[in-house]
Order: structure tokens, then sequence, then C-alpha cells
């Protein structure tokens, strides 16, 4: 059942509207076309229900995947207007591409992990320095995030390396292609812990925080956004303009974000 889960990614992605974006011609298009971390779908969903709201503008074409997967997807051509990474280091991997206009970027959010179980589980944890998964996890597997590509994946590795107790649970993990993965295997019962997002877990019911991992256990959380090399729609900068703005401050907060900058003026 797990490996049959490791594919969700894939098949999320899609779902979230990845696969009609390939092909379309960036110029016949006059909607705004974004590529998000996974992460953020119930907050940025709020916010740009809002936004539509607002202006009366279309509503953006959004895709959610793992940051990696779509870093890589701008770099084969993938038309977008703005790109959202769960981490630092994909967008400057865009940046060093020649993906993205560096004077748009901005540091937006900040975010924590967490360990999730089942909304039924009894299990209790401490993430203190030793830490031991293995007992908790029994004959079932750690659901994390691709841990040498996506960023919660990459978090959670770190943090547990630094708790020491890696080594004791590697040969435990399932792998997903995103932290949406991740989640989904928990909630249904598939996984009996998991590594996600603080944001996630507050997004799915069926999962309950078990413990948060201690913020110096692993790199800052931080999610930049910029407008896309390519992009000509002239909507592109304002949308970022108002992802900064007051407005949606609050529909990041209700999701668990940090929001890091000043809100822009409204004028």
């Amino acid at each position: 059942m797990i490996k049959r889960r490791m594919m969700l990614g894939f098949g999320l992605a899609f779902a979230m509207g990845v696969g009609p974006m390939i092909g379309t011609a960036q110029a016949q298009r006059k909607e705004l076309v974004i590529f998000a971390a996974a992460s953020l779908k119930n907050a940025l969903d709020e916010a740009t229900a809002n936004w539509v709201k607002e202006t009366g503008k279309p509503a953006p074409k959004i895709s959610y995947a793992a940051s990696n997967a779509l870093a890589k997807q701008l770099e084969h051509g993938a038309p977008a207007d703005l790109f959202l990474s769960a981490d630092l280091d994909w967008m400057d991997y865009a940046a060093s591409k020649n993906l993205i206009k560096p004077e748009t970027r901005v540091s937006l959010l900040a975010n924590r992990i967490a360990l999730i179980a089942p909304a039924d589980s009894t299990a209790q944890l401490t993430l203190a320095p030793g830490v031991d998964l293995s007992a908790a996890l029994g004959a079932g597997r750690l659901a994390m995030g691709n841990v040498e590509s996506v960023p919660a994946g990459k978090y959670g590795k770190a943090a547990l390396e630094k708790l020491g107790g890696w080594d004791k649970v590697k040969d435990k993990v399932a792998q997903a292609d995103n932290v949406r993965a991740a989640l989904l295997l928990v909630s249904r019962g598939e996984a009996p812990l998991g590594i996600v997002y603080t944001t996630d877990a507050a997004a799915e019911p069926k999962v309950k925080v078990i413990a948060t991992f201690p913020e110096d256990s692993h790199p800052p959380i931080i999610y930049p956004v910029a407008v896309t090399k390519d992009s000509a729609n002239s909507d592109a900068l304002g949308f970022l303009t108002y992802l900064r703005s007051a407005g949606p401050k609050a529909a990041f907060e209700k999701q668990g974000f940090t929001v890091l900058n000043k809100p822009a003026s409204s004028s």
C-alpha cells in the first residue's frame, strides 16, 4: 500500500493543475499562472479568492507541487508568472538558472515542522536529543517528503540528524513526492507517523500533532516568492504586492504561517 502511495505526488500535481500548464503559450494567457509549494494550498486558495473578489480579475491557475518539481518544470519551459517556493534553496536554484526576476524576490512566510499521527493515535513522543521513533513506528513507516529534494523532507531529516534520531529510523522512512502526499499517508492510517509542516497538520482534521520540532534543529523554513523571468502578465507584480499586503495576512496566519514582511502600502 505504501509503495502505491509513492505515486501520489505525481498524481496530486496533475490533479492540482500542473499537467494542463505544459504547452500553453505564455503570450496567449490572460489569467495568472502560479507555481506554488503544495503546503501553501489552503492559505493561497483563500488569499487568491479574496484577490479575485476585490479586483474582478480572472481567477489565477495555480499548480501545487513540491518546490523542487516546480523549479524543474520552470527550467524545462513550463509557463508560469509567479513561483512560491517552500525553501530558499529551490528559489536560489531558479535564480541561478535565470528563471526569476531577482528584483521581485521576497521572503514572504515562515513555517515549522511537526511530527504527526492519525487523529485516533495514542502515540506520545518528545522531540529531544536521542529521540527514537522506531518503537512508536513498530512495523509501520515514517511518512515524509523525499529527504534529498522535497523541502519538508530535507528539514525533517536535518532535524532528526540534529537530535540524533535519524540513524535509528532511516530504514523505516516512506518518502513521498511532496509534503501533502506524506500527509495523506498519515491521514489514511497507512503510516503511523509523519513529518509535515504544522500548517499541513492544521489543514487536515484526520491527523494530530504529537510534537513540534525545535526551531534550532533545522534551517529556518522560509517561503520566498518571485515573478518569473519570462512573465509578461501585467498582473504578476500586482498579485505579488497583494500577497505582501495586509489583506492575505489573516489567511496565512489562520493556517499557521508566520508572515515575515511588513504589509506593503495599499496606495
